[in-house]
């Protein structure tokens, strides 16, 4: 982790004896999270680098999800499966995750999670692709009734952060949305202000807001191909978690996975518009192809003609636009980094589950390279991603 006087980590012995046995909320059940953030508080914990261990809380009412909450719920260890190529070294592993010590769902044990809130120093999230859409039904006349839990993921975290404000207005939070939103943090906050303002929350609210709560802006790498039943995931060995430096920010762990930056859009960039732009044109392929519908990236991989469009995309539509930005050669280099990940062979990381959301997905990953390309004084020739573009479904 790079060290940075706007980010600190604050070790186990300097916390207060009545800090709660989580020190870490976090919203979201995802297999990535728990081969992730999870796992990386997990590790630093062994070595006393973890503020604290982490409380799960179930957002959706995904049956998969309540199947994990049940499972967490037990605080036993679950199984993280790394596999994969470190450059000619195989690794296959099997770790353990300790991290989480209870797990809730926020619709059955809302009063729960709101105690959790008052104590805790860090809130992590990773809600989906639809996870900061807000939702009508999240009235101020709906939340003055705190037992209930607002619908939306942005509405709970603003009904939460107002009744911390009430009852330990004097202490800091730290928020790490791991949502793959450019300006997840900043987004975040903005979406709590709205709903703070809507609700007619008093003007001390806000700045307890700008004074006590830290929302991190942050990107998240790693492919967690495969979930684990009850609980647990296939995960590649390659891991990064890119912070944006805030003074004041309190990380929920050190790893070595864990960078903060001064320039978290270079890190955006790259994967965004290399990585999981690669992983949205195969699926573009697999769904305009109607190729089989069990088919995963490596195989799609292997297919010459599916390789040799991704290829072409990659090598003349995408690297030349970071070229005329003068990261031409972090292109390249994380380019070829992300052909050995896609070609995994131990991942079976499935098209189909790619494929969810793709409309947006392609508007967010697909469509700022070709924006940023039209910009330039000679655009590039982007005929497949243009194509792509146009297409709807």
């Amino acid at each position: 982790m790079t060290s940075s006087s706007s980010a600190s980590f604050v070790p186990p012995g300097s916390v207060p004896s009545a800090q709660p046995a989580s020190a870490i909320l976090q919203f979201g059940t995802s297999r990535f999270l728990l081969a992730h953030a999870d796992l990386f508080v997990s590790q630093a914990l062994e070595r006393g680098d973890a503020i604290g261990r982490i409380t799960v809380v179930q957002t959706t009412d995904s049956a998969e999800s309540a199947l994990r909450v049940e499972a967490l719920s037990l605080g036993q260890p679950y199984p993280v499966h790394i596999r994969g190529l470190v450059g000619e070294r195989t690794v296959d592993d099997v770790v353990e995750g300790r991290a989480v010590l209870r797990a809730y769902s926020a619709r059955r044990d809302w009063n729960a999670v709101r105690r959790e809130a008052m104590t805790v120093e860090v809130i992590i999230s990773n809600t989906g692709d639809r996870g900061f859409c807000l939702d009508p039904a999240d009235t101020a006349d709906s939340v003055a009734d705190r037992s209930r839990p607002p619908r939306s993921f942005p509405a709970k975290i603003a009904a939460l952060l107002l009744e911390r404000f009430e009852t330990v207005p004097q202490t800091s939070l730290s928020l790490f949305p791991c949502e793959l939103v450019s300006g997840n943090g900043d987004k975040l906050r903005t979406l709590v202000r709205d709903l703070a303002t809507a609700w007619n929350a008093p003007p001390a609210f806000f700045d307890f807001l700008s004074a006590r709560c830290r929302f991190a802006n942050s990107l998240v790498d790693r492919i967690v191909s495969e979930p684990l039943q009850p609980v647990g995931a296939v995960a590649e060995p390659y891991a990064l978690w890119a912070i944006e430096a805030q003074e004041g920010l309190v990380l929920p762990c050190r790893h070595p996975a864990i960078v903060v930056t001064d320039d978290l859009a270079r890190y955006e960039q790259l994967k965004l518009h290399i990585l999981n732009l690669g992983h949205t044109v195969l699926a573009d392929l697999w769904i305009s192809g109607g190729r089989p519908a069990r088919e995963t990236v490596r195989e799609a991989m292997a297919d010459p003609s599916v390789r040799r469009t991704l290829e072409t995309v990659w090598e003349r539509e995408v690297v030349p636009v970071f070229a005329a930005q003068g990261l031409g050669l972090e292109a390249e280099l994380y380019v070829e980094e992300t052909r050995q990940r896609f070609l995994n062979p131990f991942l079976a990381h499935r098209l189909s589950d790619i494929a969810g959301n793709h409309a947006e997905k392609k508007v967010r990953r697909l469509q700022p390279i070709v924006e940023r390309s039209l910009l330039l004084a000679e655009p590039i020739h982007q005929p497949i991603l243009t194509s792509m573009t146009n297409r709807r479904s």
